[in-house]
């Protein structure tokens, strides 16, 4: 039988604060500032660690019956 089950996931944050990195174009140090919410979507990756734990938990539920 098909496994169901509804999963929530919060969305990445953007970090709104200064941050030091490097113009690789212009070889040169520069200060990243992020305005307004530029996040990513993380919904193809989180698909698969989805998939994933849910077979390790099955996996590990059939283990601990098997010992009772």
């Amino acid at each position: 039988m098909p496994l169901v089950f509804k999963v929530g996931i919060k969305p990445t944050p953007s970090i709104g604060l200064p941050q030091k990195t490097i113009n690789v174009v212009k070889k040169t140090n520069t200060v990243l500032e992020i305005k307004g919410r530029h996040d990513p979507c993380i919904v193809p990756r989180a698909v698969v660690v989805i998939e994933a734990v849910t077979a390790w938990t099955i996996l590990d539920l059939y283990y601990m019956a098997k010992r009772n």
